[in-house]
């Protein structure tokens, strides 16, 4: 299974995230490394855990505050530090998206919270090569989150159902209320999921708590984990790394 961990930038700075309430996220503390210097973080996940693929949520740009301030660093992490990016930045079109590409960012993250319009759900993967795009279907306690009406309507499974007929090969199960929380992962949700899409390629997200959720998202068949407080509170360690990639 892929470990992906996640890093959450915020005004230069890595910050844990928490339920999604993002006013109240504060710098991160780490037992991987003594600075909340996001480059320090991902150097860590690399040189540490052996991990190389890392998401990154470019909150000031998620946020529209401020769309260009981490370009240069995560350009910098993907060519120089050699580490495989999914980039969420709210994209939401697909020339953000070539641009983004264009960088050598390895895959873009286009996010429910930031999809303004269900044309642009369809028409991503058409103009975009589908295995650069990773679909997040970001949701809070079950409900999706976006600005796309239409979206907002669906209930999950009917969203799951209109990305694969649009052609999304790759979709993130993500509980923003979940993130940070140690509540543990939506089961009925992945386990729904799982069994009606099983073409899909599914990462879980958001409140991954031990190895032992880990294996039990790797045993329901789901192909990858986004981890950020089981690593940073060491619930995970590299001890664990070698048999959950198995």
């Amino acid at each position: 299974m892929r470990l992906i961990p996640v890093i959450d930038l915020l005004n230069n700075q890595a910050v844990h995230a928490v339920k999604g309430e993002r006013k109240h996220y504060k710098p991160l503390k780490s037992v991987l490394c003594s600075s909340s210097d996001p480059l320090e973080i991902a150097r860590a996940f690399r040189d540490r855990l052996g991990l190389n693929e890392i998401y990154i949520a470019d909150l000031d740009a998620i946020q529209n505050s401020n769309p260009t301030k981490h370009r240069e660093l995560i350009v910098y992490l993907s060519s120089s530090e050699k580490i495989r990016i999914l980039l969420d930045a709210g994209i939401s079109d697909a020339a953000q998206a070539r641009i983004r590409l264009d960088t050598g960012i390895h895959k873009v993250i286009i996010g429910a919270e930031t999809l303004k319009s269900r044309d642009a759900l369809k028409g991503l993967p058409c103009d975009i090569d589908p295995a650069r795009l990773i679909f997040s279907l970001d949701c809070r306690n079950g409900k999706i989150l976006s600005r796309c009406s239409d979206l907002v309507k669906l209930a999950p499974m009917k969203a799951l159902e209109c990305l694969q007929s649009s052609g999304w090969r790759e979709i993130i199960l993500l509980d923003l209320a979940r993130v940070g929380s140690g509540r543990g992962i939506d089961r009925s949700l992945i386990i729904q999921a799982r069994a009606n899409f099983p073409e899909l390629t599914l990462l879980a997200g958001g409140g991954i708590t031990g190895p032992h959720e880990a294996n039990e998202l790797n045993s329901m068949g789901i192909e990858g984990a986004l981890l950020a407080t089981a690593l940073h509170n060491g619930s995970i360690g590299p001890q664990h790394i070698p048999e959950l990639k198995t």
